[in-house]
């Protein structure tokens, strides 16, 4: 019998939400494919919260890497998120492990049965990614106008002369990058869950770890 985890989540905006139906719904999908659940992860949280400050989905991650899961089943792939970039990463993370991601909506799974990449699942991914590259680029488009325009407008840039976060500003700003690196996770995988940037994980490691 397979091995799996249900997660769900709803927006923290719309008060009315729950994710009881997900994980209801997600229950009932385990029974039907003679899945054995062996945990659930739910949170309540803006879909656009960066992953770093996702403490449930981190939690997740950790389980799965750490125990024999062979699945995470969640209703559609929107609950890992409403940005793109980072719903993918997560996925990679998944597949890195040889973990299978089943959408339910779509009736589709990241891996087959023979754990590696499932080729529709793939084209799925393929489309996400170039959602993906569209909306940084708009976005990278649309901050760089508007640096030029404060620019041009007399404004100033950086940080003041002198300034240098303490480190427990750095402490309480990085808790979940420092509990991943004092259980020996790699700069390159916390980099893919967090975004945090190899030069900031040196410092904390330095800091907190070392």
């Amino acid at each position: 019998m397979q091995q799996v985890v249900l997660f769900g989540r709803v927006s923290s905006t719309n008060e009315r939400q729950s994710f009881e139906r997900q994980i209801n719904d997600l229950t009932q999908l385990a029974t039907k494919l003679n899945y054995r659940v062996v945990s659930v992860f739910a949170e309540k949280i803006s879909g656009a919260t960066k992953n770093a400050a996702r403490k449930e989905l981190l939690n997740m991650i950790e389980f799965v890497n750490s125990n024999q899961i062979d699945k995470v089943l969640v209703t559609e792939l929107s609950r890992l998120g409403r940005d793109t970039l980072q719903v993918l990463q997560t996925i990679e993370i998944l597949n890195q492990n040889k973990i299978s991601l089943y959408i339910q909506n779509y009736n589709i799974e990241t891996l087959t049965p023979e754990k590696q990449i499932n080729p529709m699942s793939q084209f799925l991914i393929t489309i996400l990614a170039e959602v993906a590259r569209m909306e940084r680029k708009t976005i990278e488009n649309r901050l760089a106008s508007g640096y030029m325009n404060f620019r041009n407008a007399g404004g100033g840039v950086g940080r003041k002369a002198g300034f240098r976060k303490s480190n427990e500003a750095m402490k309480d700003q990085y808790t979940e990058e420092i509990k991943m690196l004092k259980k020996g996770y790699s700069f390159t995988h916390i980099n893919q869950i967090t975004q945090t940037n190899k030069n900031t994980l040196t410092k904390l490691k330095k800091l907190f770890i070392d």
